[in-house]
């Protein structure tokens, strides 16, 4: 079920508009990410990008809010370099940040397209790594695949 869209954080959007303006130089660092903590602080980070496979701004975001003592994240949104505006997180960053943060705004669209929408709605049908971890207190013999069953 899609949610109705939430107020769009304008502040956020512009952080991480300046951080790709001020911080994104040559290919390696080509996008920027800004979020809301619980607390309020904003978050900033960028890409970095590598043929192999280099963190997205959302995923540095991640550790940098971490690293800040942010662990409760409300808002989110990415920015390209070159004045591309805002751009939806790829697949993985979705996935992730479903995980981390599963109440998470997530702002995506342009020009007066621009929305806030829950992750959940960017990822239906979502598979949620946290629902297929073994609870600690159950033991592992009740489980699918238990001997006997």
């Amino acid at each position: 079920m899609i949610t109705p869209d939430h107020p769009v954080d304008h502040e956020l959007i512009e952080a991480a508009a300046h951080v790709a303006r001020t911080r994104c130089r040559g290919d390696n660092h080509t996008m920027a990410a800004a979020a809301r903590a619980k607390d309020g602080r904003i978050i900033t980070a960028v890409n970095a990008y590598h043929f192999t496979g280099g963190p997205c701004a959302e995923l540095v975001l991640i550790g940098a809010a971490a690293a800040q003592g942010a662990y409760d994240l409300e808002t989110i949104v990415a920015v390209g370099d070159r004045e591309r505006g805002v751009v939806p997180p790829c697949g993985r960053c979705r996935q992730v940040l479903l995980d981390y943060f599963p109440a998470l705004e997530v702002i995506v669209g342009a020009g007066d397209r621009i929305r806030s929408v829950l992750i959940t709605d960017l990822l239906p049908e979502s598979y949620v790594w946290a629902d297929h971890q073994l609870d600690a207190e159950q033991p592992a013999s009740d489980g699918p695949g238990a001997a006997g069953g």
